[in-house]
């Protein structure tokens, strides 16, 4: 049965004659008048009684018109949803991100698309293996990767983001980190004090990115401790153990008894990877918003 029948029950269920259903619809009135005979050969029974010129459905009628309303209302719906999905306004979308990530612009961006998007379910996982987090979206895993190191490959799309500089995470007591000293300082800063990194098994790239820069500046890194968190490396700093190497942006968790100082002519790029052949128009709308932030 077409919709447009069932469009036409309606109208004359609601202005009680064909007359005004047909004024409503745009028709002819001998058109709809064919429309509803059809209609009722189809049903194989009588759907409006008719009084003169006044039509009111019969137990028959008024049961297709209450299944019609909810038709039509879901057909309403469905074209609603089709066009949000086409839109990127639904749907799923999964985004893997490191800590250096969320705690710069990705948290602010991400909680915008999900206060302008609240029927798009976006999930957020974090990691701290750079390797893991591409091969996720390489697996389809995860729809973007907010990282630092990504894989190469045509299969995968790298846009570096957003630049910012590394910093030293001092124990707050310790001379490096008083008064003049804490103005921003030579990494050779680093041989000067023990180091909380990492274990490399858990963020490989991240640790041997540190311990490549060490190199840089001809200094012997001292490993002291090592922490699976960011949350346990500044405990340890915290503690005394020694210093972490970590973005500028996690001075925002303003760990106690923790001080950060800049490392001069250091920085990290964090990079948006998604799969090449991703056409997702969520993905697409994510891509846009992160984008139009800072670079």
């Amino acid at each position: 049965m077409e919709l447009r029948l069932l469009r036409y029950a309606v109208t004359v269920a609601d202005e009680g004659s064909v007359s005004a259903a047909a004024r409503r619809l745009h028709l002819t009135q001998p058109t709809l008048s064919r429309q509803l005979r059809e209609l009722e050969q189809h049903m194989g029974t009588v759907l409006f009684a008719r009084d003169g010129r006044t039509l009111t459905p019969t137990a028959a009628g008024t049961a297709l018109v209450d299944r019609a309303r909810r038709i039509l209302a879901e057909t309403g719906r469905l074209h609603q949803d089709v066009h949000a999905a086409a839109q990127g306004r639904t749907g799923r979308l999964t985004v893997t991100f490191s800590g250096s990530g969320i705690n710069g612009p990705l948290g602010s961006c991400l909680g915008r698309l999900h206060s302008e998007l609240p029927d798009l379910d976006l999930r957020l996982v974090e990691s701290f293996d750079d390797h893991a987090m591409s091969q996720g979206v390489l697996d389809g895993h995860y729809d973007l990767a907010v990282q630092r190191l990504p894989l190469a490959g045509s299969e995968l799309t790298a846009t570096a983001w957003w630049s910012e500089p590394l910093s030293v995470f001092l124990p707050a007591a310790h001379p490096l980190a008083q008064g003049l000293a804490r103005r921003p300082a030579d990494p050779t800063i680093l041989g000067e004090i023990p180091l909380v990194l990492w274990p490399r098994h858990v963020s490989p790239r991240s640790y041997d990115e540190i311990i490549a820069l060490c190199h840089r500046v001809g200094v012997s890194p001292r490993i002291a401790a090592e922490g699976h968190t960011v949350q346990t490396l500044l405990a340890l700093v915290a503690a005394g153990f020694g210093a972490a190497v970590l973005t500028d942006s996690h001075r925002a968790l303003r760990r106690t008894g923790v001080t950060p100082r800049l490392l001069n002519h250091t920085s990290t790029t964090l990079h948006l990877v998604h799969r090449t052949d991703n056409a997702s128009p969520s993905l697409t709308r994510l891509l846009d918003a992160l984008t139009t932030g800072p670079r």
